[in-house]
């Protein structure tokens, strides 16, 4: 036998055999117990388990799945699991992933939403939250910088960025508004300056971890190619798993009641998660804080808090600020307030997820097609720089609250100041990963409070 005989052979062999989709259920129902620290941590378990380990797809599909899910509006993480869920078993492999990942973070917002509004109170609980609320405002500073770095390649960039943060500081824009200014912005700009809006998502593959279930010579799967009526019925099955439960919600508790309000509110919020889970939360206390009244300020940094220390996308925090929202408002009654929030945490849910199912599954094969083409990718790199600026802005809104309690008129809370500091040393000269820093920083909070007493 030829040594290219030979070496084909061995390649084969070591190829990983097919994966069942019980097997595929199981190692979902994992991840979604396991994906902790945000998008990047997310990424960087999935790239060790399904790339290195597993083998279920080389390095350069899973960078080309990535850079796709990064064009799209949503979680990239839990998009990427679904991407990859679908290459591998059609439309139910998808669903099957995307929702395993969510899922049991669910569960735990749930509980521990529930707890928070229970027990909040008690001096332990509050002693926890005071210290982790200034390594939460740490965290959106390195939110900022981390994507800031990445985005904010040139000059005109950088003034999206600074545009967009003092339209939403000074002015109050709605970030809707700032979205689409920064997208037409993109657009023009696009086509007369291209250089200025040509950037790369994650670059090229340079490794190999031996041959994969989807190598990089493996065809694209039939189901995987752009077909018009498959996208058509997709996009109208998606329309009638939105209308149905909101025609409901609306017959019962009509248009301005809580839950049908939420769900309309957060169909919106999933449309706009252009840059991942911290672009759109200033969109959410805009409407959950500010012009909804569905929770306090506090309660948007204390849920922020939950939600970067669970597993699952950080996005999740809307279960919290569903059932925080439903719970205070008593929807159901003064009887049924657990009830309340659980079903308008796993409404907000559904609604917020539902278009990245449909982004992935009906729109894949036509976005994967075209996500090189500028006219495509300049409007996406503007509004990523504008994202910048309003995650700034909302790193100010955490400080301000976080620093001085009572207001400016106030004295400065120089515990929490001394906690922040100490938290964006860590994350930012150390390099230490976010539970780290949040568990610390609830010790020292927790001796604090209790100190004084």
């Amino acid at each position: 036998m030829s040594k290219v005989a030979a070496s084909m052979v061995e390649e084969a062999l070591s190829r990983p055999q097919a994966i069942g989709l019980r097997e595929a259920f199981w190692f979902w129902l994992k991840l979604g117990f396991i994906s902790f620290g945000g998008p990047a941590g997310q990424i960087s378990i999935m790239h060790q388990e399904l790339v290195e380990r597993r083998r279920w797809i080389s390095e350069r599909r899973f960078l080309h799945a990535l850079n796709y899910c990064m064009l799209l509006p949503g979680p990239e993480a839990q998009q990427l699991a679904t991407y990859i869920g679908w290459l591998m078993h059609r439309t139910w492999g998808g669903v099957m992933a995307g929702v395993l990942f969510v899922l049991p973070s669910l569960f735990i917002l749930i509980a521990l939403s529930w707890m928070y509004i229970a027990f909040g109170e008690m001096p332990v609980v509050a002693g926890l939250f005071y210290g982790i609320k200034p390594a939460v405002t740490a965290i959106v500073v390195q939110a900022a910088h981390r994507i800031g770095s990445r985005a904010l390649k040139n000059n005109w960039l950088w003034a999206i960025a600074a545009a967009s943060f003092t339209a939403i500081f000074a002015f109050n824009v709605p970030f809707p508004l700032i979205v689409l200014g920064a997208a037409l912005i993109g657009y023009v700009g696009g086509r007369l300056a291209p250089d200025k809006f040509t950037t790369g998502g994650h670059g090229a593959a340079r490794k190999s971890f031996g041959p994969a279930l989807i190598d990089d010579d493996t065809p694209p799967p039939e189901h995987a190619r752009f077909s018009g009526s498959k996208t058509a019925s997709l996009a109208l099955i998606g329309a009638a798993l939105w209308a149905l439960p909101m025609g409901i919600l609306t017959a019962l508790f009509g248009w301005d009641g809580t839950l049908t309000q939420m769900s309309w509110f957060f169909t919106k919020a999933a449309l706009l998660t252009f840059g991942g889970a911290y672009a759109v939360l200033p969109y959410v206390y805009q409407g959950a804080v500010g012009h909804y009244g569905w929770l306090t300020p506090t309660q948007m940094i204390d849920g922020l808090a939950l939600g970067e220390t669970t597993p699952g996308p950080l996005i999740m925090v809307v279960a919290f600020v569903g059932f925080i929202g439903a719970y205070v408002s008593q929807v159901f009654g003064a009887d049924q307030l657990f009830l309340a929030g659980a079903v308008a945490a796993s409404l907000v849910t559904w609604f917020t997820f539902l278009p990245s199912f449909l982004f992935i599954l009906a729109g894949g094969p036509l976005v994967e097609s075209t996500h090189n083409e500028l006219r495509f990718t300049a409007p996406l790199t503007a509004i990523t720089a504008a994202v910048v600026g309003v995650i700034l802005n909302l790193a100010c809104f955490f400080g301000y609250h976080v620093l001085w309690p009572n207001g400016l008129s106030g004295s400065l809370d120089w515990p929490s100041a001394l906690i922040a500091i100490a938290a964006a040393v860590a994350l930012f000269r150390f390099k230490r990963g976010v539970i780290q820093v949040l568990i610390a920083c609830a010790i020292v909070g927790l001796g604090v409070h209790l100190w004084r007493g």
